[in-house]
């Protein structure tokens, strides 16, 4: 996933994002950047025609995304990059002394860095002392008595961790995005030394990452592009007339159309973006299903849903006299498909259900349950917030009407989503708030509105959020999504049996399809003491609820601790989870 190139920031940002992209329907031809492989094709020429996306905005003008001026910005300084001694980012010798913001004091807890060098681009801030290599991290090695793991053997498929193997050299058809990396090769290493904050001591021990259910970490490039688009490209987007607003509204719509590609939409205009999953289930509560909701309807929800899912359909009910029917699970987490089938009726007017339950794993054959669903004329909407970093999606394949994600949970920053709509529910929905950028005309006897998306995203959006997206979706698509699938569900099995060796340690659910996310109960301890005693040896897992009481109450718990593990954790980092573990479980 690669985008175009845009006036003015083409050493800046498409040097981290990538060349050869789609902007909408239309290719657009670039210029390679030096490094890049020239025999990547583009279809068209050079165009100054709106990009798609970006001229449905009302008096947004042409945007034009001219082929790449690969000079770079007046005033910015090249630096050397991790691998290719070349760069866009401007100088972090530029940076101020971290130790001198007023106010700001070393974080709790934390021990000094020492050694930045095996973190790329993290060697020229000023005041970051060393960090230890990531060979450097101690191995747990293998817990006592826990079985060896495919994982850990050097003949397993799934590649072991062993941070000084060489990047492979890419091969005459690859697009360079990653420096000295072959586009769709993967393993846990080459994603782990993209990201800074992985090399950082907790309470004096290297940091093990557990909690990627609550949020991703961002790799480097994320990081980069939203400093580059900051110190480079910043503008308001839609309307403006000069460079820089074009250029940032050719950034914005370019992520609109990575978004539809990472999606299998057919088009960027099925896509709103939005704050997050939480706000993307509330727009369509709030537009959709007040028109179409009301007295007597059902709004069927398994029980293993997130509480974004469940008490905006709630507030719904309330106001239109309509009925929020749970859907039961069965004991090891799957959704009772008996039940669901018996439950859907000529009133079923919604399905709600994710794609990924944020606390049991469970991965529901939504395919299959979309189908029943238009058998009896309901709408589909699928929380997509814990599926989309673990496995490829396809909105098209399972045939949903909705579909919904959060950025922060894709490596992406905060405060940034979208919503996918087909185009027919889309185009009759009303707007959800009023303002700018929403609207077409505006006088005291009449308004008109824009069409969608941009009917949905009044006043200004989350810019950077989006050039972060937008890097993430690029850095995510530089691997093999099947791969990195793959690995999870290895490191899920081995994690499954490293913690059964933990005496009095129960995991919740056992579906036979789930993502790489492990609630727990040990007994004897308060999951969050279990949580505080963990984050003393650097481990970072949650303890509560997790936003989903009425999956734990099927449990008969209000609390479990939970391990959530991304494409960057290791069995090394299981080890230490299970080890820390035995500790707490032996002391007195």
């Amino acid at each position: 996933m690669t985008t175009p190139e845009f006036t003015g920031l083409a050493a800046p940002l498409s040097a981290l994002l990538g060349k050869e992209a789609k902007t909408g329907a239309a290719d657009v031809a670039a210029t390679p950047a030096t490094g890049t492989n020239t025999s990547v094709r583009t279809d068209t020429a050079t165009s100054t025609a709106p990009a798609p996306g970006t001229g449905a905005a009302p008096g947004a003008g042409a945007t034009v995304v001219p082929a790449a001026a690969m000079a770079g910005l007046p005033g910015m300084q090249p630096v050397p990059s991790a691998a290719t001694g070349t760069g866009a980012v401007p100088s972090t010798s530029a940076l101020p002394d971290a130790g001198a913001v007023p106010g700001m004091s070393p974080v709790p807890g934390t021990s000094a860095l020492t050694d930045t060098s095996a973190v790329p681009g993290m060697g020229t801030v000023p005041g970051m002392q060393a960090v230890p290599g990531l060979e450097a991290v101690p191995s747990m090695g293998t817990v006592p008595g826990t079985p060896s793991s495919p994982l850990q053997t050097p003949s397993a498929a799934v590649p072991t961790t062993n941070p000084t193997t060489a990047l492979p050299t890419p091969n005459a058809t690859t697009t360079q995005h990653l420096p000295g990396a072959q586009r769709g090769a993967f393993s846990p290493e080459m994603a782990r030394r993209d990201f800074p904050i992985l090399h950082r001591l907790v309470n004096g021990r290297p940091l093990v990452w557990l909690d990627n259910g609550a949020t991703t970490q961002k790799p480097r490039q994320v990081i980069e592009a939203v400093a580059a688009f900051y110190g480079s490209a910043n503008s308001n987007i839609h309307r403006g007339a000069h460079t820089m607003a074009r250029d940032a509204t050719a950034l914005y719509e370019a992520g609109r159309a990575a978004v539809a590609d990472f999606l299998g939409a057919p088009s960027p205009e099925e896509i709103v973006f939005v704050r997050g999953t939480t706000e993307a289930i509330n727009l369509v509560a709030e537009t959709w299903g007040r028109a179409n909701i009301g007295p007597g309807d059902d709004i069927l929800v398994p029980v293993l849903e997130h509480h974004s899912d469940i008490v905006p359909w709630q507030q719904l009910a309330a106001e239109t006299h309509a009925r929020v029917v749970p859907v039961p699970l069965l004991p090891d987490g799957q959704i009772d498909q008996f039940a669901y089938a018996d439950l859907l009726s000529s009133r079923t007017r919604l399905v709600a259900v994710s794609h990924a339950s944020n606390v049991l794993g469970t991965v529901p054959p939504v395919a299959e349950m979309t189908a029943l669903a238009h058998r009896y004329g309901a709408k589909v909407l699928v929380d997509g917030a814990q599926a989309v970093a673990h496995f490829p999606v396809d909105v098209q394949a399972m045939d949903a009407d909705f579909y919904a994600f959060s950025g922060h949970k894709l490596f992406a920053p905060t405060g940034i989503g979208a919503l996918y709509a087909k185009p027919e529910l889309l185009a009759s929905m009303v707007p959800w708030q009023g303002g700018g950028n929403m609207i077409e005309s505006v006088s005291f006897d009449r308004t008109t509105f824009a069409p969608a998306p941009h009917r949905f995203e009044a006043g200004t959006g989350h810019i950077s959020g989006v050039v972060g997206l937008l890097a993430a979706l690029d850095w995510l698509s530089s691997f093999d999504h099947e791969a990195i699938a793959k690995y999870e569900a290895d490191l899920l099995a081995y994690a499954r049996q490293a913690l059964a060796m933990v005496p009095g340690l129960e995991v919740l659910g056992d579906a036979p399809d789930r993502i790489a996310v492990l609630a727990f109960t040990l007994a004897g301890h308060d999951p969050t003491a279990v949580a505080q005693s963990l984050d003393l040896e650097g481990i970072a897992v949650r303890s509560g609820h997790h936003c989903a009481q009425p999956a734990l109450a099927h449990y008969g718990l209000d609390s479990a601790v939970r391990a959530s593990l991304a494409l960057y954790n290791t069995p090394e980092e299981v080890d230490q989870l299970v080890a820390s573990l035995l500790r707490l479980q032996q002391s007195p």
